[in-house]
């Protein structure tokens, strides 16, 4: 339905309930084809005009709006008749506040800007963050990650207009939303461009859910914290969707960052791993920046992420220390497991042993070129920042 069909219709029902409420009389508006578009009787709506008639004694006042010549048509309730020119009146009286409060943002239009602006880092006083998340009921006060849905095959197919793809933006958040069950665990909003963003709650009683006992998730102060349960999360979020919508999305999923600005380095984190993600693998699944390979390194601009995933990789190691030494040494050997070994002073199975240990603790194994590159770079970035 076209977005001047769409506001025709709220602001007929407007004009005709409130013209009832203030005459206390029976009110319908009928369009240019004689249909009943808006009525004060829920059982008179869509209905054609002849189905009703006769209206004896109804007083017809026609106007105009989105080039469309419709009636307002006011039914005599069995008091005294009422005045053409004060029915005039009331009519257009009514007609200019309903085109004044179609105008008007809603809550969940001013929630969606407010949304977009945090996340882009145009939000920068955080006493003024709060303030306004306060005003609009979302609670920013939990840590929270940004989960970034791309619904562009949904939202922004051929021939939709601006009405159409806020409608279908709020069919998106009321999944989300329905799919986690607690309102104000998911603060959720339509941002643009075919992207719904999610400000999940991230830390571990809001994931307990998705959390696997002895998942060896990061420490709770680290960036990565919680993040395989985020992603589990995330994963079943995009069944469900997929499922409720009957169409394939994609996601990306950020970390937590703490301070006033950790949603929006958050989404840049989501915005790069969805962008990457989508790009190389080619499958529409949920995308994060630890599981992207070589692809992370070579993709990301921003030098702190960087560094902060070199460390989440190698972060399993830091404990052991001989594992680190094992693959300076195969590095330098050009992964040659003998040479690799001699230089270590070790037997070639112990060597083995341990290459098989950095693979059981990182999931990444250094026999093989992909991941061999992956902790090459891991091991380079952290040297140069050390």
């Amino acid at each position: 339905m076209p977005a001047t069909d769409l506001r025709y219709e709220r602001v007929t029902q407007l004009v005709s309930a409130r013209t009832a409420e203030l005459l206390a009389a029976p009110t319908l508006v009928v369009n240019p084809e004689g249909r009943v578009v808006a009525s004060s009787r829920a059982e008179w709506q869509g209905l054609p005009l002849s189905a009703l008639e006769p209206l004896d004694g109804a007083l017809p006042i026609p106007f105009r709006f989105g080039g469309q010549e419709s009636r307002v048509l006011i039914l005599p309730d069995g008091g005294e008749p009422l005045s053409p020119r004060l029915a005039r009146g009331v009519v257009d009286l009514v007609l200019g506040q309903a085109l004044v409060v179609d105008r008007l943002p809603g809550q969940q239009e001013l929630k969606n800007t407010f949304i977009h602006d945090l996340l882009r880092g145009l939000v920068l006083d955080e006493e003024t963050l709060l303030r306004q998340a306060r005003i609009l009921g979302m609670d920013l006060g939990p840590p929270r990650a940004v989960i970034l849905i791309d619904a562009s095959a949904y939202l922004l197919g051929p021939g939709q207009d601006p009405d159409r793809i806020q409608q279908r933006a709020q069919l998106v958040v009321g999944s989300v939303v329905n799919f986690f069950r607690l309102p104000n665990d998911t603060i959720c909003a339509y941002i643009g461009e075919g992207e719904v963003a999610v400000l999940k709650a991230s830390d571990t009683k809001n994931l307990s859910l998705w959390a696997e006992d002895g998942g060896g998730e990061a420490p709770a102060s680290s960036s990565w914290a919680n993040l395989a349960a985020l992603k589990r999360a995330g994963n079943a979020l995009l069944a469900h969707l997929q499922t409720d919508l009957g169409t394939a999305l994609e996601m990306g999923i950020g970390r937590y960052h703490r301070g006033p600005d950790g949603l929006s380095r958050s989404y840049q984190d989501a915005r790069a791993a969805l962008s990457l993600g989508s790009r190389l693998s080619g499958e529409r699944r949920a995308h994060t920046l630890d599981v992207l390979g070589v692809a992370a390194f070579v993709g990301l601009a921003d030098e702190p992420t960087k560094l902060g995933l070199a460390l989440h990789l190698l972060s399993p190691l830091d404990r052991e220390p001989e594992l680190l030494d094992t693959l300076e040494a195969f590095f330098t050997e050009d992964c040659h497991p003998l040479a690799a070994a001699r230089r270590l002073g070790l037997h070639r199975n112990t060597l083995n042993y341990r290459l098989d240990k950095i693979t059981s603790l990182t999931g990444l194994n250094p026999r093989t070129f992909d991941q061999a590159v992956q902790v090459r770079l891991a091991l380079l970035i952290r040297r140069l920042h050390s």
